[in-house]
This record gives structure tokens, sequence and C-alpha cells, in this order.
């Protein structure tokens, strides 16, 4: 029993460290195109493959098409985030060019923690 319990108690711990992990925050600050940040900002082509360390970041081809919806700033100015088709997350700006603005004026903003986390089918992933 105290063995069960011991193997339990060492998974919520591994758990829970993943979990930190893929919460830790990218950046204090973002450019957004609205103060919600749901305004798309431009239309960027990949420039290179790219393939994320987790799941919270964009993979992507060469040539594929990304709509970007908010830059970091401040401390981390090279992770920008987009989507392509249903897929979302960040990738780094050196990776893409710019195809068209589609703002004005950028906004900065304050993160959330919720801008950290992986979304898989429409829910939030704790790794």
């Amino acid at each position: 029993m105290s063995r069960i319990l011991y193997q339990r108690i060492l998974l919520l711990v591994i758990s829970f460290s993943a979990s930190v992990q893929s919460t830790k925050v990218l950046s204090e600050w973002k450019k957004c195109g609205d103060l919600e940040c749901e305004k798309a900002m431009s239309r960027v082509q990949a420039t290179t493959d790219y393939i994320g360390p987790d799941c919270r970041y964009l993979n992507f081809t060469t040539g594929e098409e990304i709509i970007v919806y908010s830059k970091l700033s401040r401390e981390n100015e090279n992770l920008w985030t987009g989507s392509k088709g249903k897929d979302f997350g960040y990738f780094p700006r050196d990776a893409v060019k710019v195809e068209e603005v589609l703002i004005g004026e950028e906004v900065e903003v304050l993160t959330k923690e919720t801008d950290f986390l992986c979304l898989h089918e429409d829910k939030y992933t704790f790794e």
C-alpha cells in the first residue's frame, strides 16, 4: 500500500514540475493589433522549416502562410504568435518574412499566464 502511495506522489510531483515548465512565462509584455490581441497584425510566409521545442510553438514548413496575432516584446522580442489553419503557437520572427501588414499601429499589453499554456483541440494541456 505504501509503495502505491509513493508512486502516486512521485507521479504527481513529476506532473506538476512538467506543468510549471510548460507554463513558463516567455515575456511579461507583448505587442498586439488591439487591446484584446484578437486583431490580426500581419500575414507572413515561412522562409524556413521550423519545429518548436514544445507544444506552445507553431510548427511549419517553408512557404506556409501564417497570420500573426502578437509579438512578444521587451525581454524576448524574437518570438511572435500566430496561426496556420487550426494550429496556433509561438515561432521565431527570423523564420518568416512579412508579406502584408494588416494594422496601422501596435499596442503593448501585459501577457497573461494563459498565453503560455499549450492548446490542443480547444483544451488547455498541462504537460
